[in-house]
């Protein structure tokens, strides 16, 4: 494997270190996450560059596709690397239209867990995260019993490490009763920053904060503000969304989606990117009245 990419790594817990500028694998299904991609042998090449780059470090899950990305993954990539981590997630399902069915009954996130094992072709998986949802969030439902069901999975050896994805506060704590957690995964850019008490919070307890959406997701972040420093530094606004996560804090980690090779390198060089400080103090005005919408 090649030196790692710039950005450094993560050490969230033994066993585990992630080069902080991931890839997540979500772009690798057809349209709106369904289906087959349109050029499967370009997917293929996109996880063998990511890989040959130095990321150490893929997102993925059963549900993308479902089941093609998983397929792709480990047509590309299997037998894995010892230091490649694929860090996967539960809670969905897709139905025969492609509608997403949220499925969290403790044993039908057993059934998916096994679903990705034998997909990714692995004996264990090294992280799981337990997709919860918006309305889990406002409600402050109790995960006791979702969470419990994967640590039970976690003592027989099936996963070693486990996460959780689109969760309050309150129910990482509950959560952290029962097992360890390495990785946060949630909504999180230069637009989206409700959750920066949860940011600090990671980078004080060690616990990646992967930021889901950094470019904005479905609706590409737009700014004036974030173009113009762009435009001065000689960097594409999507290189400074990313050095601008990666510079938020020391255990964010960033997991940027795409099916092409060009678009993945330079989603890597903007780990390169320092950003000098006035640059950092005018884009953290991006989320204000009126700047920094994504749409």
């Amino acid at each position: 494997m090649a030196d790692t990419v710039s950005g450094g790594t993560l050490t969230p817990a033994e066993g585990l270190t992630l080069t902080r500028m991931g890839y997540g694998a979500m772009q690798l299904a057809g349209p709106h996450v369904f289906g087959p991609p349109k050029d499967r042998t370009e997917a293929v090449a996109v996880l063998r560059e990511a890989v040959e780059r130095g990321i150490t470090h893929i997102d993925t899950s059963d549900f993308y596709g479902p089941v093609v990305v998983n397929e792709i993954i480990k047509e590309a990539l299997h037998p894995y690397p010892d230091d490649l981590h694929i860090v996967t997630k539960v809670g969905a399902r897709r139905g025969p239209d492609g509608s997403w069915i949220m499925s969290r009954h403790p044993e039908d996130l057993k059934a998916q867990v096994y679903d990705n094992l034998r997909n990714l072709g692995l004996d264990a998986l090294d992280v799981v995260n337990l997709r919860l949802g918006a309305q889990d969030t406002a409600d402050e439902e109790s995960i006791g019993e979702k969470f419990g069901a994967l640590a039970e999975l976690r003592k027989a050896g099936l996963i070693r490490h486990l996460g959780l994805s689109t969760v309050s506060a309150a129910q990482l704590a509950e959560a952290q009763a029962i097992a360890p957690v390495v990785t946060v995964q949630n909504l999180y850019n230069l637009a989206n920053r409700q959750d920066d008490a949860l940011v600090e919070r990671c980078a004080v307890e060690n616990i990646a904060f992967a930021a889901y959406f950094p470019l904005g997701g479905f609706t590409p972040l737009q700014s004036k503000t974030l173009a113009e420093v762009a435009a001065r530094l000689e960097a594409s606004p999507q290189q400074v969304a990313l050095a601008w996560l990666l510079q938020r804090s020391a255990t964010t980690v960033l997991i940027p989606g795409t099916s092409s090779r060009a678009h993945l390198l330079e989603n890597i060089a903007a780990a390169d990117l320092v950003l000098p400080a006035d640059a950092i103090a005018e884009l953290d005005t991006i989320g204000g009245e009126g700047e920094g919408e994504a749409r």
